[in-house]
Parts: C-alpha cells; sequence; structure tokens
C-alpha cells in the first residue's frame, strides 16, 4: 500500500508537496487542475518496470502501452528540458524487510516501509536518464538503512548508509549508471562483496508498481453478449472492458468476499449483486452463459421486484459504467492500490453517494479470513461522494485517519495540491474556496434576478 508520495517538474506540477496516501484517497478539483496527471506518472512507472528494456529510464509510453505521455520533454513542467523531474514513492511491504550484512551477520537493518527517491534528467537527444536513485528501509518513523546511486558528469557512485559496501578485490571495473528507475545493474552489484541485497530492493519495488490498478473515466459500452474462455484477467481494464469476465473468473475460483471481520462471507456475485442493491442501482444481478458448454454469457438484471429480467444493455447506462469501478474495488488482487477517475460519472446523486459507502466497505473487505489491505485512490467530482464520506467519518463507520482527501487547482499555468483537514466529526477545517463552484454566488445571483422580476412586474403599466 502506498502511503507517501511527491513529485516535481512533471507536467503542471512544479512540486505538488508531500502527499499522505491513506487507504481511501480523494482527489477533487476542477477541469484541467492537474488531477489526472497524478496517476499517469505512476502508469509510466509500472510500464517502465515491466519492460524488458533495463536501459530505458522512463517509458513515457506509446499507443499500445498503458499511457502514452508524448515524449520526455512533454513530461517536463513548462516543456523545460532544463528542469529535472523527480519523484518520491514510500509503500508499506507486505512483511517486514530485513537486510544483513553479509560481512557481518550480527549488523541487521529491519524495516516495514520502502522510500524510493529518483531524480531524472534529460539526456542525450532529450531523453530521460536517472541521474539519483535513492531508497531508505524505514522503521517506524525512521530511515534504518539508506542507499543512493548517483550518475553526474559521467561519474556513477554508489554508497550505504549506517552499512559500508565493501568493494571486492582486483575488480576496477567502473560502476554502470542505475538500470530504468529503480535498479542497480549485476555488474555494479558484483563490484561489492556485501550489495548482493540490493536487488530486494529493486524487486520490492516491481511487487509495489505492478500492484497498481486504473480505470479510466471512459469506460466501455455495454454488450448483449460477452465471451470467456476461462481465463483470470488481472484486473477489469482500463476503460472496464474486462469486468465481466472478472465476474466469471472469481466465481470460477470461488472466492468469497465479507464487509469486515467477522462478517458473513459471501460468493463474490452475490456480494457485487448485494451492493448493486444497496446502492439502489438494480434489485438482482447474475452472468449467465447463453447456454451449458458455451463460452458466450449475457448479464441478466432485474431493475425493480417483480419486473421482468432483462440484459444489461437495456436499461439505463449508469449501470454499465459504475458496474467495473465496483468489480474493481472488491476484485482487485490483496494488498494493491487501484486508482480511479471519476466513478461516479453517469450516476443519479443517491447513487454517488452509496458509492462512497462501497469503497468505504472495499477498503475494509476481508477475504480468506484475512484484511484484503486493498487502496482506492478515487479522482471525483461528486459533493454527494464527499457528503457520505463525512457523514461516515462523524458516524465512526470509518476512521479519519483512514481517509486522505486533496483539492487540486491552478495557480496560473502551475497545478497546486491543498490537503483537507477532516476531523473526527467528518468537518472539513480549511474548506476551498469554489470547492464545487460558487454556490453563495449562484444564490444571490437568482435572489437579486427575483427580486427584480418582482419589481418589474410591480411596475408594469396596467393593461
Amino acid at each position: 500500500m502506498l502511503t507517501k508520495a511527491r513529485i516535481k517538474n512533471f507536467k503542471a506540477w512544479r512540486d505538488t508537496g508531500d502527499i499522505r496516501l491513506a487507504p481511501l484517497t480523494v482527489i477533487f478539483g476542477g477541469n484541467s487542475a492537474g488531477k489526472s496527471s497524478l496517476g499517469h506518472l505512476l502508469l509510466a512507472l509500472k510500464q517502465t518496470a515491466a519492460l524488458s528494456d533495463r536501459k530505458r529510464a522512463l517509458h513515457v509510453g506509446d499507443p499500445s502501452s498503458l499511457i502514452d505521455l508524448g515524449t520526455f520533454q512533454d513530461c517536463l513542467y513548462g516543456q523545460d528540458t532544463h528542469r529535472k523531474m523527480e519523484f518520491a514513492l514510500q509503500w508499506r511491504t507486505h512483511v517486514p524487510l530485513s537486510v544483513v550484512n553479509s560481512l557481518d551477520p550480527t549488523e541487521k537493518y529491519l524495516g516495514n516501509e520502502i522510500a524510493l527517491n529518483v531524480t531524472i534528467k534529460a539526456g542525450k537527444a532529450d531523453q530521460p536518464e536517472v541521474e539519483r536513485l535513492a531508497y531508505a528501509l524505514i522503521d517506524g518513523d525512521s530511515a534504518s538503512l539508506q542507499i543512493a546511486h548517483t550518475h553526474q558528469d559521467s561519474k556513477v557512485t554508489l554508497k550505504a548508509k549506517p552499512m559500508n559496501l565493501v568493494k571486492v578485490t582486483g575488480r576496477v571495473w567502473p560502476l554502470d549508471a542505475p538500470e530504468k528507475f529503480y535498479r542497480f545493474s549485476d555488474a555494479t552489484l558484483a563490484l561489492f562483496q556485501n550489495a548482493g541485497f540490493l536487488s530486494d530492493f529493486a524487486l520490492e519495488t516491481e511487487r509495489a508498481l505492478s500492484s497498481i490498478y486504473y480505470l479510466g473515466p471512459l469506460r466501455s459500452h455495454p454488450k448483449r453478449i460477452y465471451a470467456w474462455s476461462g481465463e483470470t484477467p488481472p484486473d477489469v481494464g482500463m476503460q472496464g472492458e474486462l469486468a465481466v469476465a472478472a465476474v466469471l473468473a472469481a466465481e470460477a475460483e470461488a472466492r468469497k468476499l465479507s464487509r469486515g471481520k467477522g462478517r458473513k462471507p459471501e460468493s463474490f456475485a452475490k456480494f457485487l449483486a448485494d451492493w448493486l442493491k444497496t446502492m439502489g442501482v438494480i434489485h438482482s444481478f447474475k452472468v449467465e452463459p447463453l447456454a451449458a458448454g458455451r463460452k458466450e454469457y449475457e448479464v441478466l438484471l432485474k431493475t425493480h421486484l417483480g419486473s421482468p429480467e432483462v440484459r444489461l444493455t437495456d436499461v439505463g447506462f449508469g449501470v454499465s459504467q459504475v458496474l467495473p469501478a465496483l468489480v474493481e474495488a472488491f476484485y482487485a488482487p490483496k494488498n494493491s492500490t487501484v486508482w480511479m477517475e471519476q466513478p461516479e460519472i453517469h450516476l443519479h446523486p443517491q447513487v454517488q453517494a452509496h458509492l462512497a459507502d462501497a469503497f468505504i466497505c472495499a477498503v475494509q473487505s476481508w477475504e480468506g479470513g484475512q484484511p484484503r489491505n486493498v487502496q482506492l485512490i478515487v479522482e471525483s467530482h461528486s459533493e454527494h461522494f464527499l457528503n457520505r464520506l463525512q457523514r461516515r467519518v462523524a458516524e465512526g463507520l470509518i476512521a479519519p485517519q483512514d481517509i486522505a482527501i486533496y483539492f487540486a487547482k491552478r495557480s496560473g499555468k502551475t497545478a497546486e495540491l491543498e490537503p483537507l483537514e477532516l476531523d473526527q466529526y467528518g468537518n472539513i477545517q480549511n474548506w476551498p474556496a469554489h470547492f464545487f463552484g460558487d454556490v453563495m454566488a449562484d444564490a444571490v445571483a437568482r435572489t437579486t434576478a427575483a427580486m427584480k422580476t418582482k419589481m418589474a412586474e410591480r411596475t408594469k403599466p396596467a393593461p
């Protein structure tokens, strides 16, 4: 689970400042305020980690990749290649990480979080090049071990603190520059007697990035028939196109979820149907094959008790748009981070509020007798979504520290991210101006216009 982040000189972000990432993190803001680009950077890091080319510091994308950010120059703040992109990520590991100095087994370093800090500059032909790669093993509130790998002025260095890295006698070749944005080359590790542990940090980074999933704001249109041959998709797809396949795969694997500790577990399909019913979207939901032994399936549902059973294509568009968001929230593997854009799109205000309840459940749900520890990062424009979150905090159904809320805004060409202070009563202490538009100005203008109309009617000459 991601716990902290910071981004500098990326797209519209000169500096985001420190971002606390809670199990449920929500980012509000106006259009073109820079919200989406925060998630896009995570996708770029994920696709870079999955790339076979170790020499590419950052894969900014192409038409076939998760995200296409254009050129590296397009990624830089102000498109200024003299600037350096910096980002920091911190995440909690699945199990505590232990580092032992192979030259002295009594020298041990422990931590349950890893911090990664990277500086990338424009190199030859303005291609991204890692200038500095640093890791820290976090134990509590402090770093127990720090590693810095720098590449400046053709000189490459690798240092650890407080551990002393000892070179192998006779190996005098120079250090390699970092690979991708987070790896140490095999040749570099071979130069030292006790640097083998550094590969663990690269593996933990790959594990963290591979656990990030993304659902975009535009979901696929519903279909009358869905094909499924038995595969298990990793997620619902960036447009939710694999949502039905994910439901079928979860049912085939007999996955069972519960709404929290001590709650009764239910099959994935029933769990999902119950939430759709709780939200007031439909009365019943199921996925069935067209015929025995066929690979084609249809989504059948009832909108109300006693209404006829119809296909997904024959009900309101909002059902097909919220379905991928719900499936992804509960289908994502344990210890995942799911980034969603506008999951409330096409939904009635009341359903938007219920969606907040579903997402609270998602971060508190259990599977296989253990917490799922799924993290949701949501971009939203919904005032109703926020109001429900505030209410649930006031009711004690979720702790304030388990929610982080931010407001993205523009100051000239620069994007700014303002953390909102949520207290135990669900109150936001620093409510931003024009958070959901200028409601007071609209009310005053409406009242003024009504008064002018009434005055005009009173002074209008009688016919």
